[in-house]
Order: structure tokens, then sequence, then C-alpha cells
């Protein structure tokens, strides 16, 4: 396998607003290695989540996509579903409400693994203990009403690696939790992308947060990636204004990263 996983080569995504075209994403050249923790770091409208989508081939019809994003460690494009898994911000809009937990969980391996309805079942309820559900048998009847945020979450993480995923995107997958519970689907990703030997793409405007579990951090300002480096070097040199102000912006990165704070 490939020690670059994805390499993108001037990537650009552009709209047409009117007469002109606004970009959301200018010219990205970036390498994602194979196994890498990768954070992407950036403010609302920075980019971040464009080049999430861009990635994932989820961006809508009216986008236009320039440049490249070669995939040397699949050999082949990526089948969405089953070469990547995409967590999203707000678990209320991934989950479909009329339908159970093990239910969800269940169609992306049956679906991406050809496992039977039965097999599928017995693979969601595996999953459900992995992300730490109590109780992943009765959890699999549930409901999402019927979990709290952080459950929610748990289950958007557990439908996402169900077909066992080489990528995973969090898209801002913590950004609606409260301090103690983001600390924990941190812990969690960071165990299964380890476990797994997935690569993971993490998309935040926390910069703190991310600095306490990726390996390299990629800074996105107005559409353009500014830079991108080993934590240690970001942290401790930024080469840019922005970057420095983003993390002045925090509390104190000197400290031990939150999820060191809080692991037991």
């Amino acid at each position: 396998m490939s020690d670059i996983f994805c390499s993108l080569r001037q990537l650009s995504v552009t709209y047409r607003r009117g007469r002109n075209n606004a970009a959301a994403l200018d010219r990205v050249d970036l390498d994602i290695a194979t196994g890498e923790r990768l954070a992407i770091i950036g403010e609302s409208g920075s980019g971040k989540s464009t080049l999430a989508r861009a990635l994932a081939g989820l961006l809508p019809d009216e986008a236009k996509v320039t440049g490249e994003m070669l995939w040397p460690a699949l050999g082949h494009p990526p089948r969405p579903g089953r070469d990547f898994g995409f967590v999203l911000q707000d678990p209320g809009t991934s989950l479909n409400p009329v339908l159970t937990v093990g239910e969800q969980i269940a169609e992306g391996a049956r679906r991406h693994l050809g496992l039977s309805w039965e097999q599928a079942s017995i693979r969601a309820e595996e999953l459900l203990g992995r992300v730490r559900i109590p109780r992943p048998d009765k959890a699999l009847r549930a409901f999402p009403h019927q979990l709290s945020g952080g459950q929610r979450q748990r289950v958007a993480i557990a439908a996402a690696i169900a077909a066992k995923p080489a990528l995973l995107i969090a898209d801002e997958a913590t950004s609606a939790l409260d301090v103690v519970v983001q600390a924990e689907i941190v812990r969690l990703l960071d165990g299964l992308v380890r476990e797994d030997g997935m690569t993971l793409l993490f998309i935040t405007h926390d910069i703190a947060l991310a600095s306490g579990f990726v390996d390299r951090i990629a800074v996105f300002r107005d559409a353009r990636l500014v830079e991108a480096g080993p934590v240690r070097s970001v942290l401790s040199a930024p080469a840019s204004n922005y970057t420095a102000a983003l993390i002045a912006s925090h509390r104190d990165l000197a400290t031990p990263p939150l999820i060191e704070e809080l692991a037991p």
C-alpha cells in the first residue's frame, strides 16, 4: 500500500454567483498519509467542510471542481460508504428518525460487505459495543430520539465504520457537544482509527481539541491552505499570523491537551 493515501493537486471548488464565481476552495495542494490523523482547522467559511465533501463526493451539482484528487493507496476513486465513512456535526441530520439504531448501522454492513440481515445485525451489535453504548442488544431496537446527543453521535460513528472504511471523515463531529462529551468522542475516534488502521480527517474550528490526538494540522483561511505540518511544529512555530491568532484565541496550548486532561 502507498504511503500516500490521498494527494490533492491544485484542487479548487467554485460556485456560480450571478456573473461571478465564488471560490469555496482555492488551489489546494495537500498530501494525506496512509493511517495518519490529520486535523483540518479553520473558521466557518474557510473551506474545511468543502474539502471534506469534495473528498467524499458529496458536493452539490452546482459545484465546479477543478484540479486533481489522486488515491494511490486505494488504486481507484473512493466508493461512498465503502472506502470512507462520514460523521456529521449533527447526528440528527444523518440518522433516520423512523428507523431503529440497529437497522441504520446494519444497512451499511449489508450493502457494502454483502452480509445477510442477520449477519449485519450481529455486526451492528458488536459496533455498538465498540463505541461504548450501554446494553448494545437493547440499543439495537432503540430509535435515535430515545438516546442522548452523545449517544447519537456514537451511533453515527458506528454507522460510518460499519463497512470497514479506509478513511474516516469527522466533520465538526464534536462541536454540538459539551466539553466532557467532546473529549469522550475524540478519545473514541482516536481508539477506533488506531485499532482499525484507518486514516482520519478530523475537521474542526477547535485547534486546542484537535492538538491532543492528531499527527498533523492543516490550517485553512478564505478557501486557501495557509499551512500544514506536524502538531508540535505548527503550535510552537506557526508559519502564519493567522495560525498564531487561532492558537492565541484558545486556551493555553502549552498545558496538557484536553484529551489527556480528561483521560481516566
